[in-house]
Formats: structure tokens, C-alpha cells, sequence
């Protein structure tokens, strides 16, 4: 009977482990790529080569959903990509397989040959998240409504501590507040832990609105829902954002999403 006992735990370990194992495996990676530009010129030469020369290598990687994005404000130059990538290898070899990439060499020969004399951006900023639990897969958008009126919000929340990060993390999976988003519609596009970037530890999110009405009504009903005033009086999720911020965005004409 013992033995029985012994076999009847040990398999249950193993599908456990081999549960663990799979959802890790389910769950995506994503990088967040900022470009700071300085002149209209490095702008307008960086968008060239994302359309015609990055994302189509990316394309050709098995990469798809590719997010494109330009802050809402004119006067900031910057250039917001979102990658989405299946495994760590994945991302880790994608600077080898385009360099074999000829096309992509070629399509991108005047930004990636730019002299030192003028250069096509300032600065490359590169953040690389994790999936959370909650939703382990990007989910591409479908809005209605012009597209030059819809609103990409990027949000970064940081916390004072690696526990008090990883207590809102948990909010977010087991405390409810994905599912809270998912139920008022707030059209996630991904949630993710930074794993590495300039603000740890801190998470990132993505959510999309057919335009700025619609983003306000949004904020406004889920601040007001009974289940985040009830969620946010937690003793264990309080005190768990020291500072955000938020990026107020809109897709260019060759985004994916």
C-alpha cells in the first residue's frame, strides 16, 4: 500500500513540474525597442528602415505583431516597437540571422551604413519583458474607428522593492486585475514583468482604446468598479507602486497592431 501511496505522489509531482513547465514555456517575451531622434531627417530615416527593411526581416524570423508607435505629442520624437518574441533563443540570435539576412542588408543599407557625422537616432533604449501568467500570449487589438484616432497607452509601474513587486504582480494574476481589465474591455494588447531595464523592478502594460473618449470613459468605470476599490484595500497590495509612467501613443501607418 505504501508503494502505492509512493507512486500515486511521485506522478502527481511530475505532472505538477510538467504543468509548471509548459506554462513557462507558453509564456511570451517582449521587447520594447525607443528610439530618441533628434531632427525630422533621423525620423523620417528610421521609419524607412523599420517599413521597409526591420520588420519585414522580423516577418521573415517568424516574428509577427509588430507594434509601431509615435507618442501622441508631436514635439516628442520618438519611435515606440514592440516585438514579441516565442522564447529567450529567440530573441537572443535575432542579431545573427539578420545579419545573414542579404534583403534586409540591402533595404536598410542607408540606416544601418549612417556615418558618425549623422547618425539616424540620439539614442536606442531596449526594455525585455516577460509574459505574465495571466495572459501568457500577445493579443492583437481589433478597434474600430480611424485609425490615426486611437490611443496605445504604455504604462510602467515601479515598486519600491523586489517583494512589494512581485506582491503587484500577483495582483495583477491571482488578485483579479487582469481579469478585471479583460471584463470592462480595456483591449490589452500584453502584460509583462521587466526582466530588464532602466526602471527595476517594474511591470509594463499595454492597452488600447478607438480614441481618447473612450480611453477616459474606460479609466473612469474602473476606477469606480467595486472589485478595484475592494482589490486596492488589500494589506498585501498596498504600497506597491512607488512611481508610473504613462505613454500616450498611436499607431503608424505600418504597425502591425
Amino acid at each position: 500500500m505504501n508503494i502505492i501511496i509512493k507512486i500515486f505522489v511521485l506522478f502527481n509531482l511530475i505532472l505538477s513540474i510538467s504543468t509548471i513547465s509548459s506554462q513557462e514555456q507558453n509564456q511570451e517575451f517582449y521587447q520594447i525597442k525607443i528610439y530618441s531622434l533628434e531632427t525630422n531627417e533621423q525620423a523620417e530615416l528610421t521609419d524607412h528602415y523599420l517599413k521597409e527593411a526591420y520588420l519585414p526581416a522580423l516577418k521573415n524570423q517568424n516574428i509577427s505583431n509588430i507594434g509601431v508607435f509615435k507618442p501622441r505629442a508631436d514635439s516628442i520624437k520618438k519611435i515606440y516597437l514592440l516585438i514579441p518574441f516565442s522564447s529567450l533563443a529567440q530573441f537572443e540570435t535575432l542579431e545573427d540571422e539578420l545579419s545573414k539576412d542579404e534583403t534586409y542588408l540591402k533595404n536598410g543599407s542607408n540606416y544601418l551604413k549612417a556615418s558618425y557625422e549623422k547618425p539616424t537616432y540620439q539614442r536606442i533604449e531596449s526594455v525585455l519583458l516577460k509574459a505574465f501568467s495571466d495572459m501568457p500570449k500577445m493579443q492583437a487589438t481589433v478597434l474600430k474607428g480611424e485609425r490615426k484616432d486611437r490611443i496605445y497607452e504604455l504604462r510602467s509601474y515601479e515598486s519600491p522593492s523586489e517583494t512589494y513587486f512581485k506582491n503587484k504582480v500577483e495582483m495583477f494574476n491571482a488578485g483579479g486585475e487582469v481579469k478585471l481589465f479583460k471584463q470592462l474591455g480595456f483591449n490589452a494588447v500584453f502584460y509583462g514583468e521587466v526582466i530588464s531595464g532602466p526602471k527595476m523592478p517594474n511591470l509594463m502594460y499595454m492597452t488600447t482604446f478607438s480614441d481618447m473618449k473612450s480611453h477616459d470613459e474606460h479609466w473612469d468605470a474602473f476606477r469606480a468598479h467595486p472589485d478595484w476599490l475592494k482589490l486596492k484595500e488589500v494589506e498585501k497590495y498596498k504600497h506597491t507602486v512607488s512611481g508610473s509612467t504613462k505613454y500616450l501613443m498611436h499607431p503608424t501607418d505600418y504597425s502591425d497592431l
